[in-house]
């Protein structure tokens, strides 16, 4: 009995298409079926015209061999017209008139009319071009025009005059028709009479028109000025073409009309058909020049028809690759969605035997069946020795023990649990037991994962370890860079009584002492590494001593403070920080620009001001900025300067900024040896805190009149020759002579 295969994938690694999957499909469908349409449209519209083309090239040179037979004919006409007016019967009857003669002329005249189709009729003229008789009686009964009359005319002779296309009423019919005129010349040259013949144009051109195209194919005569002369009753009618002889096709069709008035032969592809034009001469004489269009058409839906099996073909060839392709399409998203179900279940199996967790395999009866390398490594065994070794011995349990997770596997599906690996290393393990069933269902197997938390382990104690370290007498915190406190030990809590302090953050907790400053700890804090300084020194507080203050900070990568830790201890009380200028002295301001700095001059008592010197103080040299960062530390340790400056500078000194490092002190009724004392002075203040690295300074005095501009003038002199030397950082310019 043949069994059913078992499929050998689990559903999340079979094929799922996806929202994603199907858009895509859906836009390849559609963009192939647009593609496809437009593609056959242009194929269909472009085979169209080539057979419009194909029509107009042939058709063009039909009517090429119809003009040229239309002028033989005419020319033809001529010659036969010639040879009525040298008939023996016509000169009796000039040379001696009877009406016995003239029956007999016309007689004759009537046979020559019904064997000739396109000969309407034949009349005689006397000399003066007044009508004497005719074969019938549709021509003749004008006078002939008095232009071509005797010596009117420079024509004469043995020539044939041609006229114009003209219409005539016959049978209840327009014809149109010309008429051809002989002159009837004596011996002298004297005129005894005119001949004249009248032939049909619409005869003429059925009897070619036959032997060249099919009687469906319309073919339109037209004049120089638009007017239709053959043709109307062409079948099937277009629409804006005239269907009345004599119509106007230059007003019923202008654009075709402008097309063919500006040249002699063309094609017009019209909305409704394409047209063919040709210009012909009938007569090629000075006097009787003749010109007249030919015009035929083919109609679009005609030319489409004639595309029809074409079109299906193509439609039915389109159709046809588009299921193809779009078979094509499916079939290649269903092989990429197979490919990626394949390389799932690989990686699948990759990540489950090759990742960096322990994973086994137990079968039914708690044996080992299959391991990976990360299993054996955290089990402390090789690979081999776990193959059908216990469950129970891997996970070192005892009889209850086990049967009480076993029990809970098979309620739930899955256990977690702690447990010591036993080998070398001591490694904790987390094991992970889930159940799962083969194809058949019959069978169970254990997938166990192994996850080492050996390192949470040692982070847990070495956290206890450190919270014991941090359980001392002495106060700590740690906190961020805008004061939040971060963590505290139980001796800052009592020390600061943050049991009835509701605030968490330092500088709201020592706003008097350090919430003000906070901005010029954390600067030094970023350039030394560590701030010093006594907080709670006033009685208010119940502590009888100040608090020694220590603020070490740390800096991430980036050179930005991370985390600072305080510790408190108690010291001394010693005289505050304002009084001792430690923090922002209050002896004097920085003025911020030179507009400020010039007002200060000028309020001077002349006294002070005319033995007053100036010093300018550059922090920019190259080998300042060689090792800093960006402008802003730049201007961090600008501020420093300043701060280490005005602790020191005496009552009525003044600083002001300038420009980014560079700084400028007016140091009132003090002369050049004082000044230089002091620059010397301050010099090594700063060197002492390790401030007086490239730090230049040029010193001027005061001389009688001089502007501040001036003033500072003379002290850039002085600074620049202070660059210049390289050893001595302090020079003076423009000393008074006194």
């Amino acid at each position: 009995m043949l069994t059913r295969k078992q499929p050998l994938l689990i559903a999340a690694q079979g094929i799922h298409w996806s929202h994603q999957r199907l858009l895509a499909v859906a836009a390849q469908l559609c963009l192939l079926i647009i593609s496809v349409t437009l593609l056959s449209n242009v194929i269909i519209t472009l085979g169209e015209r080539r057979l419009q083309e194909d029509w107009a090239t042939q058709r063009y040179s039909e009517l090429q061999a119809v003009g040229t037979v239309i002028a033989d004919k005419v020319a033809f006409q001529q010659f036969r017209t010639q040879m009525f007016a040298k008939s023996e019967l016509l000169k009796r009857y000039l040379d001696l008139p009877s009406k016995e003669r003239e029956e007999k002329l016309k007689q004759n005249w009537n046979i020559i009319r019904d064997n000739i189709p396109e000969l309407l009729d034949m009349a005689l003229f006397d000399p003066q071009g007044k009508f004497k008789f005719a074969t019938s009686d549709d021509f003749g009964h004008e006078p002939i025009p008095a232009a071509l009359l005797g010596s009117s005319s420079n024509m004469g002779g043995n020539e044939i005059y041609t006229s114009p296309l003209e219409f005539s009423p016959i049978n209840g019919k327009l014809e149109p028709y010309m008429y051809q005129l002989a002159w009837l010349e004596n011996p002298d040259q004297s005129i005894r009479g005119y001949l004249v013949t009248y032939n049909s144009m619409a005869q003429m051109l059925k009897s070619i028109k036959p032997a060249y195209s099919s009687s469906q194919t319309p073919l339109l005569m037209l004049d120089t000025q638009g007017l239709l002369y053959a043709g109307a009753e062409s079948s099937p009618s277009l629409q804006r073409i005239p269907d009345t002889m004599g119509g106007s096709l230059r007003q019923s069709y202008p654009a075709l009309w402008r097309k063919m008035a500006t040249s002699n032969f063309g094609q017009f592809h019209g909305d409704n058909a394409t047209f063919v034009y040709l210009k012909v001469e009938l007569t090629t004489q000075y006097e009787t020049r003749r010109e007249y269009f030919l015009v035929s058409y083919v109609r679009n839906d005609d030319i489409a028809a004639k595309f029809t099996e074409w079109r299906s073909l193509l439609i039915i060839g389109a159709s046809v690759l588009t299921i193809l392709a779009s078979i094509l399409i499916f079939l290649s998203h269903l092989y990429r969605l197979e490919q990626a179900s394949r390389m799932y279940s690989i990686e699948l199996s990759s990540r489950l035997f090759h990742r960096d967790i322990g994973c086994i395999i137990v079968n039914d009866n708690s044996r080992v069946i299959s391991a990976n390398n990360r299993a054996a490594d955290q089990l402390g065994l090789p690979k081999d020795e776990l193959l059908d070794r216990s469950l129970q011995r891997l996970l070192h349990l005892e009889d209850d023990e086990y049967t009480e997770i076993m029990l809970h596997v098979q309620q739930h599906g899955e256990w977690k649990g702690e447990f010591d690996s036993g080998a070398e290393t001591q490694a904790q393990l987390i094991a992970h037991i889930k159940t799962q069933h083969d194809s058949v269902k019959t069978k169970a197997y254990l997938l166990i994962t192994f996850e080492d938390v050996s390192e949470l382990y040692s982070a847990k104690n070495d956290a206890y370890i450190n919270q014991m370290l941090n359980d001392s007498s002495v106060a700590t915190a740690l906190i961020q860079a805008d004061g939040h406190l971060v963590r505290t030990n139980h001796a800052f809590d009592q020390q600061m009584q943050m049991q009835q302090s509701p605030t968490t953050n330092l500088t709201e907790l020592l706003n008097p002492d350090i919430g003000s400053k906070w901005s010029q700890i954390l600067q030094q804090i970023i350039l030394q590494g560590s701030w010093k300084g006594q907080v709670l020194c006033t009685q208010s507080h119940m502590l009888s001593d100040c608090l020694q203050a220590t603020l070490k900070g740390h800096l991430d990568s980036s050179g930005e403070i991370e985390y600072i830790v305080c510790t408190f201890e108690q010291a001394i009380q010693k005289e505050s920080h304002s009084d001792r200028g430690e923090l922002v002295p209050h002896r004097t301001t920085v003025l911020v620009n030179l507009r400020d700095l010039e007002s200060y001059f000028k309020s001077l008592p002349s006294n002070k001001r005319e033995s007053s010197s100036l010093i300018l103080m550059d922090i920019t040299a190259e080998s300042m900025l060689s090792h800093m960062s960006d402008i802003g530390q730049l201007e961090n340790r600008q501020k420093e300067v300043e701060l280490k400056i005005l602790r020191e500078l005496p009552a009525g000194y003044q600083m002001s900024h300038w420009q980014l490092g560079k700084l400028i002190i007016i140091l009132p009724d003090t002369d050049a040896d004082k000044a230089h004392h002091f620059a010397i002075k301050s010099m090594s203040n700063l060197s002492d805190i390790g401030l007086s690295e490239g730090i230049c300074m040029g010193i001027a005095a005061y001389q009688t009149g001089q502007s501040l501009e001036q003033y500072l003038s003379n002290a850039e002199v002085a600074l620049k020759r202070a660059k210049q030397t390289g050893e001595q950082m302090i020079c003076q310019a423009f000393t008074r002579v006194i």
